[in-house]
């Protein structure tokens, strides 16, 4: 049996939100523990240039997620290297059980665990993740040097990603099922003034094909969404770049959720369908999904955390 651990405010969550509530919640004395999560430091950690975040003309993704962690742990947040399996939040204090096997006890609680790749659902797709299919440029692209890759999607994701992988690939294929992309005028502008990419409209991913053994990519076949045609593209690597969903699995039946998962906060506010459980960042932000709109909702939900342990003392 592990040990158990009891705070007045309990983070999960360690991107810009969970950091975020950690500053503030440090501030406002509440002694918070942040539980970071499998992926300390969340999304940001796989993104290289920051172009958008205030008072950074550019910073590289891990190393402001660095900043934010030391600023947390400077103003006395305990950060914890832990991964929460379960939670009840059917009564306070709250109770969340970690990895390591530590009861965590919370008369407050802060979710911020955003969110988590999106896949495209196809059996080859899961046949070939980690041996030729990834979710993450940063993280794979230096694996594909002098290779042709293709990457799915049409979004910033999408073109964050094809423009990383030039830095290594000879050609990068754009796989998207319409025929424009929705990405942020300035990257598109950036895509297109690459010579190493080439977009490829109106089509979907219909099979990723490859070899046994070893357990490799060789292209992927692709299938027009008019004509039905369907062809082979060459390559020896396939980036899915279709976005991300809520990482509310943790929460799922206890908290009032919407739009395939993400958790419901009252208007104006982080607080959740518990009186005492709070949301912020991307598992909340089904609309701008930005850095610095998620940091702004651990700031929300920080003082939304203060003011409801003000009113409702321990039990």
């Amino acid at each position: 049996m592990g040990n158990s651990k009891r705070t007045r405010l309990l983070i999960i969550g360690s991107g810009p939100a969970g950091y975020t509530a950690a500053v503030y919640g440090s501030r406002a004395m509440l002694e918070p523990v942040l539980i970071q999560g499998i992926q300390p430091g969340g999304q940001l950690t796989i993104t290289t240039d920051v172009e958008n975040w205030p008072g950074d003309s550019m910073i590289q993704g891990p190393d402001l997620m660095v900043r934010m962690q030391e600023h947390a742990a400077s103003t006395g947040a305990e950060v914890v290297s832990d991964h929460i399996l379960s939670i009840d939040l059917s009564s306070r204090p709250f109770s969340a059980r970690g990895d390591s096997g530590v009861e965590y006890l919370a008369e407050a609680v802060i979710l911020a665990t955003g969110a988590q790749a999106k896949w495209l659902g196809l059996p080859s797709e899961d046949k070939f993740k980690g041996h030729g299919v990834s979710a993450c440029a940063t993280c794979d692209g230096f694996f594909y040097r002098s290779r042709q890759v293709a990457v799915v999607g049409g979004g910033n994701t999408a073109a964050e990603e094809a423009i990383f992988l030039t830095k290594f690939a000879t050609k990068v294929t754009l796989v998207h099922r319409r025929s424009e992309l929705r990405a942020d005028k300035i990257l598109q502008s950036r895509l297109f003034e690459n010579e190493k990419i080439e977009p490829l409209w109106d089509h979907v991913v219909d099979e990723i094909i490859g070899s046994n053994d070893p357990l490799g990519v060789t292209g992927v076949a692709v299938k027009n969404v008019a004509s039905g045609k369907r062809t082979t593209l060459p390559c020896e690597g396939v980036f899915i770049a279709i976005g991300h969903s809520p990482a509310s699995e943790l929460v799922a039946g206890q908290l009032e959720t919407h739009s395939g998962g993400y958790v419901a906060v009252e208007p104006g506010s982080t607080a959740t369908s518990i009186p005492g459980v709070f949301a912020a960042g991307d598992i909340t932000d089904h609309v701008y999904r930005q850095a610095v709109t998620s940091a702004g909702m651990g700031c929300m939900a920080a003082l939304d955390a203060e003011k409801f342990l003000a009113e409702n003392p321990s039990t």
